[in-house]
């Protein structure tokens, strides 16, 4: 692992910073995920206010912990895809039908418009899109309790 050849923090006014190596400093920069779903640790950018790429991270774990830190927290706030662990309840098997769902984030309700709105990714997971277009990760298929399986199974 070699050190990064610039460093990140967050500013008083909440803004993420970063310094080059020659000492040229991009306030306000974002942290951009390559592959959000699929590996999500691995391929990230960060780019300036005009969408130019400053570095790129080829694992966050490579980074000192205080630059993760700042990394993950530049993520989450740009990032909204909440993570389905358990389907209570849906109103109806035809669509278009209401979701309650619980997630890393909260309980939700939201409405499934059509079975298309449901797409399978690699490694078991899907991808949930509901009315409004929030996007809902169903990290593992296979790992959800019986019940939200039970559920799932007659939207696939």
């Amino acid at each position: 692992m070699n050190a990064p050849t610039f460093k990140l923090h967050w500013n008083t006014a909440g803004r993420l910073v970063f310094t080059a190596a020659d000492g040229t400093v991009h306030t306000g920069v974002v942290p951009v995920r390559a592959f959000p779903v699929s590996a999500a640790e691995e391929g990230l950018s960060i780019v300036d206010i005009d969408g130019h790429e400053l570095a790129w991270i080829d694992r966050l774990v490579d980074l000192p912990p205080d630059m993760q830190a700042a990394v993950r927290k530049g993520l989450q706030e740009r990032e909204f895809m909440p993570e389905i662990q358990r389907l209570n309840s849906v109103s109806s098997f035809a669509t278009p039908s209401n979701w309650h769902v619980d997630t890393d984030r909260g309980n939700f309700e939201f409405v499934l418009k059509g079975e298309e709105d449901i797409r399978r990714l690699s490694g078991g997971a899907l991808l949930v899109v509901d009315s409004h277009g929030v996007q809902f990760l169903i990290r593992d298929l296979f790992a959800l309790d019986r019940h939200s399986k039970k559920l799932l199974d007659r939207f696939l």
